[in-house]
């Protein structure tokens, strides 16, 4: 029977340890591993109500109007008035010249030279003889609409809206009635005509 002897056994080698360089290689790489790409759990609602902040402001400040922003020229001439209370700054602006009229600057209807009759049959609902003046109906709802989501945020009646009404002091009476009949049917239940103020004594 044989005997078999292990090998004497040899005393452990010492690790050589590893330089900073390797060991921060080694780092990355398990820290590379063992990242998760982050993934949004929830709706971030504050960012979401800082939006809508930001863009009832610019509404608000975009239907202001103010007197001082409307130039008078040969084609637009402001009645004169004995009030001395202050105007409304609130409201879409209407603006009716001798030549169109236009909404927040941007004209939406033709005015014939000889106004008596009101606009011309072409831009009206149904015949000469009606007071809507579809141009301006529509260009009014677009507001309106706007109007109302900045009134309801706001706490306001939105019921209804407000207007300014810049007219001519030539204007003929027959248009003056069509444009508050169309205002009328667009749901701006208040209107304000602005005039020249009279001088404070």
């Amino acid at each position: 029977m044989a005997v078999v002897t292990s090998p004497p056994l040899q005393p452990p080698q010492p690790v050589k340890p590893a330089s900073m360089s390797t060991y921060k290689r080694a780092l990355r790489r398990e820290t590379r591993r063992r990242a998760v790409v982050h993934e949004a759990q929830f709706l971030n609602i504050t960012a979401m109500l800082d939006m809508m902040t930001i863009i009832l402001v610019f509404l608000l400040k975009s239907m202001s109007s103010s007197s001082a922003s409307v130039p008078q020229s040969n084609d637009l001439t402001l009645a004169k008035s004995v009030l001395t209370t202050e105007a409304a700054q609130e409201g879409v602006q209407i603006i009716v010249s001798k030549s169109q009229i236009s909404v927040e600057d941007r004209a939406v209807c033709p005015i014939p030279s000889d106004a008596t009759h009101g606009i011309e049959a072409q831009y009206k609902k149904s015949g000469a003889n009606d007071l809507h003046i579809v141009p301006l109906a529509n260009a009014l709802q677009a507001w309106r609409d706007k109007d109302k989501q900045v009134r309801a945020a706001t706490g306001k009646d939105a019921s209804f809206s407000e207007a300014i009404i810049v007219i001519d002091k030539d204007t003929p009476y027959r248009l003056l009635v069509e444009v508050l009949y169309t205002l009328g049917q667009t749901e701006y239940a208040r209107h304000h005509l602005m005039v020249m103020q009279a001088p404070k004594n």
